[in-house]
């Protein structure tokens, strides 16, 4: 095994030494800018629809456009960084990201906001894979390349839980669009922070970006995350969803049949074969299945059962931030101590058992009851995303980091989206079962308790009331449970998988070892 050694001498170009800590600041407040753009804008929902008046449809538009963009291009965004520059694809990313914000935050029509939050999405599909992959290049130690995907990691995880925070500070006192107008400064900062350190990398034969395979990526994954979000809304019997999923299944099927045909594919698919590359995807696919899912469970609990402002909604998430900055700041001394094979498994039995903790959680307002659950979980999310980010990464050869950091990316957008959508549709479900109506009420107080707890709460009786949030506690129960069952799963899963050491192929790329800090030997 060989171990990229440390720059000896005098060296006139050092990035790696003299600035890689500084551009690891950068990447990761890019990172956190993303992050916290992803999830503000549910908060700035019911003010912005005061203000403009959409449509119902363009209000789903407006919550979701950023996220289907995104992660579209992912896969295309992070092979054309590896062919014209990451420094320059990721530079390019923040000042359109600046200027998409600015253009959302002052949107005059539904229809102006939905193309600005598009643009912020393809912004964002720049800077993702940009950042990660920069990292892996800058951080020539394979030890020190740990602790800065590790950290960056955890950034991005902290992100989520402090975008409500944020949001509910400025909506308290200001109009909706600060909540996008906040990313300009920061996008400012970034760029003004990256044309000073950030070193430029790019492959050294990059070959071409393939059209045909970077339409199917886009297409595939914008259909396929749609028709998971639209099935939750309007069931999978809704015609408009199985059009949609045929469509990405489709276009998915002819992407992949297209990658094993090219000599220079977008992405690689023999490296699935790899034990510890295939199960570190779908690991970190997991662990933003149940991250979202949670996150969006007790955003509801905490406003909805609770009765909770939304900056106090925020604020109580903030142990869970806490937990996982610290659990990715622990994945490089873990690794280093036990190897991946184990800690992968760990991450996401934390994670399972953190969602059993939940289970004592009531209508009452016992904030202690969800603070041990919160760290338990937080913990393991911060470890499995730091773990799984750095392998996925190192299973690539340097001169396809961009590439390695879009399929990480594409992992946990997909996770994110199914997440939210069938965990979200089987709380909803549960609700609606374990609902009982008080007798004298009439049918539209009814139909509005039928249809959620958030619409329960206008014009409803007290008895009502109790009976809409024990069934919606009951849903939240059923569906940390599934949460727990899907965790516990993939750790067993990666457990068994993972135990087999590596096996060296006769005339093949040596298989990554995932106890070890880079390959045994460079895939293609």
């Amino acid at each position: 095994m060989v171990h990229p050694g440390r720059p000896r001498g005098r060296h006139v170009n050092r990035p790696a030494t003299d600035r890689r800590w500084a551009t690891l600041a950068v990447c990761c407040l890019a990172a956190l800018l993303l992050a916290i753009d992803a999830t503000v804008v549910t908060l700035a929902v019911p003010a912005l629809t005061r203000a403009l008046r959409p449509s119902a449809n363009q209000i789903l538009w407006i919550a979701d456009v950023y996220g289907f963009v995104l992660g579209g291009l992912l896969v295309t965004m992070g092979n054309l960084g590896d062919r014209i520059g990451r420094r320059r694809l990721l530079l390019l990313g923040v000042a359109l990201f600046g200027l998409a914000s600015a253009a959302t935050a002052f949107a005059p029509s539904p229809a102006l906001l939905i193309a600005a939050r598009a643009a912020l999405g393809a912004a964002g599909a720049t800077i993702m894979p940009s950042t990660l992959s920069i990292l892996r290049g800058v951080f020539t130690d394979p030890r020190e390349r740990t602790w800065a995907i590790s950290l960056w990691s955890s950034t991005s995880v902290a992100g989520f839980a402090l975008g409500p925070v944020l949001g509910g500070l400025l909506l308290g006192h200001f109009w909706w669009g600060s909540v996008f107008l906040v990313n300009v400064p920061v996008c400012a900062l970034v760029l003004a922070a990256g044309l000073l350190v950030l070193p430029e990398s790019r492959a050294p034969q990059p070959g071409r970006l393939d059209a045909p395979s970077a339409a199917l990526s886009v297409v595939g994954m914008v259909t396929a995350v749609y028709a998971v979000k639209e099935a939750a809304r309007s069931g999978p019997l809704h015609p408009g969803v199985a059009v949609t999923a045929l469509l990405g299944i489709g276009a998915l099927t002819a992407f992949v049949r297209r990658q094993r045909r090219l000599a220079e594919p977008l992405i690689d698919l023999r490296l699935f074969r790899r034990r510890a590359y295939g199960v570190s995807v779908a690991a970190a696919l997991v662990a933003m299945f149940v991250t979202a899912a949670l996150s969006l469970l007790f955003a509801q609990y905490f406003q909805l059962v609770l009765g909770w402002s939304q900056l106090r909604s925020g604020l109580a998430g903030l142990p869970g931030a806490l937990t996982a900055v610290l659990g990715g700041g622990a994945a490089a001394p873990a690794v280093a101590a036990w190897g991946r094979r184990r800690v992968v498994p760990l991450g996401l039995a934390l994670m399972g058992l953190g969602c059993l903790l939940y289970l004592p959680v009531g209508t009452a307002a016992d904030y202690p009851l969800v603070l041990l659950p919160m760290a338990v979980f937080g913990a393991g999310a911060g470890l499995s995303v730091a773990v799984t980010n750095h392998t996925v990464v190192e299973a690539f050869p340097p001169d396809r980091a961009g590439a390695a950091a879009a399929v990480s990316e594409t992992a946990f957008e997909v996770g994110a989206a199914l997440g939210i959508a069938l965990i979200g549709t089987l709380q909803a479900a549960v609700y609606r079962a374990r609902l009982t109506l008080p007798a004298g009420l009439t049918g539209d107080q009814a139909a509005r308790l039928r249809e959620s707890l958030g619409d329960a709460l206008t014009g409803s009786t007290s008895t009502a009331l109790a009976a809409a949030r024990r069934s919606f506690v009951a849903g939240v129960h059923i569906a940390t449970l599934t949460c727990a069952a899907v965790a516990l799963a993939a750790a067993a899963a990666a457990l068994l998988v993972l135990r087999a050491r590596p096996r060296t192929r006769t005339g093949g790329p040596t298989e990554f070892d995932p106890d070890q800090e880079v390959m045994t030997s460079g895939a293609r």
